[in-house]
């Protein structure tokens, strides 16, 4: 399975008065994310009906490829950022293609 690409479902909910903090800590991410080796997707989503609610559609080449990018500096400077700016912690998710 190590060979197999990762999908990831990356969910983050900000608190209601950091809302625009918290948007800005996760749009610092995607450029230097994009340029990581082994990224192959890495988009963000804001809910229309619920703006406090983003999450990240990821794929990536292997678990490999996303374990470095979870030690990559730019994702531990975000990740310590968001004390104080998230209703709850990240609900990060990986998923393999079945069918």
């Amino acid at each position: 399975m190590t060979n197999q690409r990762v999908h990831v479902v990356a969910h983050v909910e900000a608190l209601p008065d950091k809302l625009e903090e918290l948007k800005a800590v996760l749009l610092g991410l995607i450029e230097p994310t994009r340029q990581e080796r082994g990224a192959i997707k890495y988009e963000l989503f804001q809910n229309q009906s619920q703006p406090t609610d983003f999450t990240f559609i990821e794929e990536w080449e292997s678990d490999e490829a996303l374990n470095t990018h979870l030690a990559s500096p730019h994702l531990q400077a975000a990740a310590a950022a968001l004390a104080g700016l998230t209703a709850a912690p990240p609900d990060i998710r990986r998923y393999y293609l079945v069918a």
